[in-house]
């Protein structure tokens, strides 16, 4: 007892010790009066208005805070609006009839506005991460240093060191239209520079998921990272794998599918971060990284992204079919080599198995899975065109993105078949009726012919049976 009576003393003094550092620090808070940034109001949405000014109005420091702030002093339109302030999260539910709590490592609230949520999130306050605290207001790390609970509040000055980029600790004010930068924010979203605020691999460690969020505002915003921020990356990379995959999940989502994927793809090869999120695909990547794989890789990305620009859906099935279509391929020519079995067989195996192992690194959910195995089993069919079978594929709710697979394999791949095969799809489609009756009757024989089933003849008692040697189709 007197031992840890003596270490909480002498924790408490080292951090009266390191007061002045802190004081320091927040003497460079700068303010950015309103004639000298672009912010205005009317680019802000109504309902975050309402929560700032209700806010104000019962007394608490409220603030516009993050990539709102970020985009709207780069002249791009926010995707949302999140808000930090003062008042804790059940001072916020009683303010706001519209609100409800959420989060177990940091509280937040939510407030609804239709389809409109506005995130509101109290000041968070620096966190101890030696001292055992018993209330609610308590942070605790788990043996790696990560934060597994968070929910210490403190002041905006505070919140600012707590927030991960500087970047995004910009805080716009209602109340006198002023931008508040604690952290030198400012200047490296004007120089394009993505920096840590704090000691980066401490931050890394507490959260590794930042990592990944380095990554992905560096290629999404086209700026660099800085160099003590990116050096301690590929060390620290397979800290991802503590993070729950369904978390990664998500996060890989925003990564592929926010309209940058290709060149957030190039930042997480190079700082060594794609390997946790896709480890059987990166077993097949290539010094020259020209395989076949590697290439349908990046074309599906350039694909997706083109997609999105052009305010085209997206789905995550048909990225994850094409990302994960060659180790699935390789896999089911080894089972069939090994096992013995039929290619179909082991094909179906090679997609449990391939599947299995992604949804190790990422929870890949079920209704997507599914999408996944239809497009892949549509490419043993689409060269099957005889009959019915063409219109019947057709029909089918994934036949469109299985012809989108079919066609980026024959560009990969730079095969005549499936060029050929691709081409014909491509005209059957918007063929008229008649004429597709008419590519039908002239098609050459099935590249894989069905295989019929005959009955055995009666024969006559005593008759000797027919003979049948080992090359015959019987």
């Amino acid at each position: 007892m007197f031992t840890r009576v003596a270490n909480f003393c002498r924790k408490v003094l080292n951090r009266e010790d390191e007061a002045p550092t802190e004081v320091e620090e927040i003497r460079h808070m700068t303010i950015i009066p309103r004639d000298r940034h672009t912010i205005s109001r009317k680019d802000i949405s109504e309902n975050a208005l309402k929560v700032l000014y209700r806010l104000n109005k019962a007394g608490y420091e409220a603030y516009l805070v993050g990539g709102g702030v970020r985009d709207l002093l780069l002249g791009k339109k926010p995707k949302d609006f999140d808000v930090t302030t003062n008042a804790t999260p059940e001072q916020m539910r009683k303010l706001f009839r519209n609100c409800r709590l959420v989060g177990r490592r940091f509280r937040l609230a939510h407030v609804m506005f239709g389809p409109e949520v506005i995130e509101v999130a109290t000041f968070r306050g620096h966190h101890l991460a030696e001292v055992e605290q018993e209330d609610r207001n308590s942070s605790q790390r788990g043996q790696n240093g990560m934060l597994l609970r968070d929910n210490i509040f403190g002041s905006i000055e505070d919140d600012a060191q707590r927030r991960d980029l500087t970047i995004n600790s910009l805080y716009y004010s209602v109340a006198d239209f002023t931008v508040r930068d604690y952290v030198g924010g400012l200047s490296d979203l004007q120089q394009g520079i993505i920096r840590m605020i704090g000691d980066p691999e401490t931050r890394y460690r507490e959260d590794p998921v930042r990592m990944l969020r380095v990554v992905r505002f560096a290629a999404k915003l086209d700026m660099s990272i800085a160099p003590e921020t990116g050096e301690p990356i590929p060390r620290l990379a397979t800290l991802l794998q503590d993070i729950p995959p369904a978390r990664l999940f998500e996060e890989t989502l925003k990564l592929l599918q926010a309209g940058y994927g290709y060149s957030t793809y190039l930042q997480l090869r190079e700082y060594q971060l794609f390997q946790p999120l896709f480890p059987i695909i990166t077993r097949y990547f290539t010094e020259q990284s020209d395989s076949p794989m590697e290439r349908m890789v990046i074309q599906v990305l350039k694909n997706t992204d083109n997609r999105i620009h052009n305010q085209m859906r997206v789905n995550p099935a048909f990225l994850f079919a094409a990302m994960f279509w060659y180790p699935q391929l390789e896999a089911a020519q080894k089972i069939a080599q090994e096992s013995g079995l039929a290619y179909y067989d082991a094909f179906a195996l090679a997609m449990n198995d391939v599947l299995d192992e992604a949804c190790r690194a990422l929870a890949i959910p079920k209704r997507i899975t599914t999408l996944v195995r239809d497009i892949w089993q549509l490419q043993l069919r689409l060269s099957r065109r005889h009959g019915k079978r063409a219109w019947k594929l057709m029909e089918h709710p994934k036949f469109r993105a299985a012809y989108d697979l079919l066609a980026l394999r024959a560009e990969v791949e730079n095969n005549q078949e499936l060029q050929r095969l691709t081409t014909w799809w491509s005209e059957f489609q918007v063929a008229a009726p008649p004429q597709q009756k008419t590519m039908l009757n002239t098609l050459g024989d099935d590249p894989v012919p069905r295989r019929r089933t005959r009955r055995p003849r009666k024969r006559t008692p005593g008759a000797a049976a027919p003979r049948r040697d080992g090359n015959s189709n019987a």
